[in-house]
């Protein structure tokens, strides 16, 4: 598990290898992130949109970026948490993902980022 803290909200990511899919010939590997967004500050906050930037080891990067997570904007008061999973495929059986979500906070209305950490995908396979 990675975490990071900015701004008093908390962003905890677990990762797993769901398989390998053929398509187009070629070979896919299917990855899932569970995260955990912990609001751990004194204000209630809302997650707006987010941005990804996901690279693979054949240096193949896609940027992801649209509203909310997987259809929801989350609305977190103090000590509140929001958890969701969601997934990727990947060229190779290596890779990284990294990115933020603009939040908005209820109390000052202000417009921040909150970072969500550098995590690994990795088959098992593939690891020594």
């Amino acid at each position: 598990m990675v975490q990071q803290v900015t701004r008093g909200i908390r962003i905890s990511v677990n990762t797993s290898f769901e398989g390998t899919l053929l398509k187009n010939l070629g070979s896919r590997f299917a990855f899932s992130y569970h995260i955990t967004i912990e609001n751990q500050s004194n204000d209630s906050v809302q997650l707006t949109s987010r941005f990804w930037k996901i690279k693979d080891a054949l240096n193949h990067t896609e940027i992801v970026q649209g509203e909310g997570v997987i259809g929801q904007k989350p609305v977190l008061k103090p000590g509140e948490s929001h958890t969701y999973q969601s997934g990727c495929l990947l060229n190779s059986p290596f890779g990284s993902m990294s990115g933020y979500y603009n939040m908005v906070s209820f109390t000052s209305t202000r417009k921040f980022r909150v970072k969500i950490p550098t995590f690994k995908l990795s088959a098992p396979f593939a690891v020594n």
